[in-house]
């Protein structure tokens, strides 16, 4: 059975959630797949309008077997 790794990220942005989120995704599959999450918005309001758009996701992924890193602790070849 995969173990499953789950990282609160936290996304900006001043025009749209939409955006918020493209930059939590951008980032995250830089270095992580198999990607999945949970998306949680809110914003920042200022003087009765939104300032800036907030996206918080909890983002899960496979983690991978560590037999398939070189130096993780196996022989090495």
């Amino acid at each position: 059975m995969p173990v499953v790794k789950v990282v609160e990220l936290i996304g900006t942005s001043k025009t749209s959630w939409e955006d918020a989120v493209q930059q939590i995704l951008k980032e995250a599959s830089a270095t992580l797949r198999h990607i999945i999450g949970v998306i949680h918005r809110t914003a920042h309001v200022h003087e009765g309008k939104i300032s800036e758009y907030r996206a918080t996701a909890h983002v899960a992924f496979q983690v991978e077997e560590h037999a398939h890193i070189v130096g993780a602790g196996g022989p090495s070849k």
